[in-house]
């Protein structure tokens, strides 16, 4: 039998295939106790850094639970936070959309009521409240995309904080191999055409082309699985007549 391909063997749990989430503080969510038409009172009792995350996260403590969230800008320790519908509109209080004005910048919102957030997560990243309609909620994305939402959904009052983060370079490669390696993801990305001829069927030779077609079947068996997979064409498509 063969040597494995780089794609294959990335799915080894060992070494340099592990992503060292042990290291990781918390998942971010909204805490589930009390009923939708209380307001609790937390306090914000510290402020960490999550390992593979570029958002930092405010540690709450409420009478007997302690929760995570996603800290906006402007938090700070000691800070008191409200969670409800009767909660004041000020950064990192959190109600649900039906009870934020439009207009207002929000982040961290729930696709679902209760499911702890899954919308303007990351660094810097905001979502503005554009209307209440029949339909739900507006959301206006970062993206510009709008999306309607249930009024019970909840969200926090702010921005994401640790906006500018990506616009300070890198500089060097192993800072990027060490962000790269604490997310989990695969790094660097090389191209079959780049490799040897033992970790890809495109590596080999002194020219970068593939050498053979790139389409392969469904069915193929694993090592040969590469390119595009049960394409239905491939190259540029044929403008058709009207």
């Amino acid at each position: 039998m063969g040597k494995r391909i780089l794609v294959r063997r990335r799915g080894r749990g060992v070494g340099v295939f592990k992503a060292p989430t042990h290291r990781r503080i918390a998942p971010v969510s909204y805490p589930s106790e009390g009923k939708p038409e209380q307001t609790l009172k937390g306090v914000v009792k510290d402020l960490v850094h999550d390992p593979g995350r570029g958002m930092p996260l405010a540690l709450l403590k409420f009478d007997n639970q302690e929760y995570y969230i996603a800290a906006p800008e402007g938090l700070s320790v000691e800070q008191d936070i409200y969670i409800g519908e009767k909660s004041p509109i000020e950064i990192g209080n959190i109600l649900p959309l039906g009870k934020i004005p439009a207009g207002n910048f929000i982040c961290n919102i729930e696709s679902r009521p209760g499911d702890g957030g899954k919308f303007a997560r990351s660094s810097g990243a905001y979502c503005i409240l554009v209307a209440h309609t029949p339909r739900g909620s507006e959301i206006k994305l970062p993206s510009k995309k709008t999306i309607f939402l249930q009024e019970k959904c909840r969200a926090t009052i702010g921005v994401a904080a640790g906006s500018g983060r990506a616009d300070k370079p890198f500089l060097k490669s192993g800072r990027k191999a060490k962000l790269m390696k604490s997310k989990g993801r695969k790094y660097p990305i090389v191209k079959g055409t780049s490799m040897i001829s033992a970790s890809h069927p495109y590596g080999g030779g002194r020219h970068r082309h593939a050498g053979k077609p790139t389409t392969v079947s469904k069915d193929a068996p694993p090592g040969r699985k590469v390119g595009l997979i049960a394409a239905r064409q491939s190259g540029r498509s044929k403008r058709r007549k009207t």
